[in-house]
């Protein structure tokens, strides 16, 4: 199937997506999250294909996460699909792994996004952050949950809060990725780990990625993720909300006044 945002390869039992717009540093905008999702539905109904690969085009980003340019003009339009960000972030029933290999910067939904995906390797250029606090927003895709879980609730916290970007190598540190490699060499090592991934019993993940969904659930992330949809829907109210957007589609600092 072609697509407009992004592009699908299929290597033997490997299926490689690549986020293609890399004019706007790969940002997601409502029809590229519709996209993905149909794209993660495909997916997950070949039997031929065992494991994916999700990467950004070029070299500077996997994804700047929510296209807030887009959104300023055309408005939320069709909004996100029931799956979430990238058509992963609110999946749970996805029993195939996906293999994050962040090429760039994966900032706010971009690394919400990452976060959604079973395994992070990460370029030694990649630089991880939720900055969705400077500009009126937070974290509603995902991150306040996964993050938290992934990292410990302190160190999610600070991040969340301050909206600091951090590297590859403290990512590693604090549990944000599983590896880091050489920039030049990240997709020969994704695509590598993609293929011991293959070596192994499909049923086998399938039925225990089964149980890790089940224990999302039984957890309450779907409960979460969908008030945090009605959280944002609040703060989507708020002058200040309105201010962020508007200072990050003008560039210049916003005027915060805590209403």
């Amino acid at each position: 199937m072609a697509y407009e945002f992004i592009t699908t390869e299929k290597r033997g039992h490997i299926l490689l997506v690549t986020m293609n717009r890399p004019d706007v540093y790969n940002a997601v905008h409502p029809p590229m999250h519709h996209e993905m999702s149909e794209c993660w539905d495909a997916f997950a109904a070949d039997a031929d294909l065992w494991v994916a690969v999700l990467t950004g085009a070029g070299d500077k980003a996997f994804t700047a996460g929510n296209d807030l340019k887009y959104t300023a003009t055309h408005g939320a339009g069709k909004g996100l699909p029931e799956t979430g960000f990238a058509g992963l972030s609110s999946r749970f029933d996805l029993e195939k792994p996906l293999i994050a290999a962040v090429n760039g910067f994966a900032m706010g939904g971009g690394f919400e996004t990452a976060l959604s995906c079973d395994i992070i390797l990460a370029s030694e250029n990649a630089k991880f952050s939720l900055p969705e606090v400077k500009v009126g927003f937070f974290a509603s895709a995902s991150g306040v949950q996964r993050l938290s879980r992934y990292i410990g609730r302190l160190a999610a916290q600070e991040m969340m809060f301050s909206g600091r970007t951090i590297d590859a190598a403290e990512a590693q540190r604090l549990g944000c990725c599983n590896e880091v490699v050489a920039h030049e060499n990240l997709m020969d090592r994704a695509l590598e780990k993609a293929g011991e991934l293959c070596t192994v019993s499909p049923s086998s993940i399938k039925a225990t990625k089964r149980i890790l969904n089940s224990m999302n659930v039984a957890e309450g992330l779907p409960d979460s993720l969908q008030y945090s949809r009605v959280v944002q829907g609040d703060l989507a109210k708020t002058e200040d909300f309105k201010e962020g957007v508007q200072a990050f589609v003008e560039k210049r600092k916003p005027n915060w006044v805590n209403r």
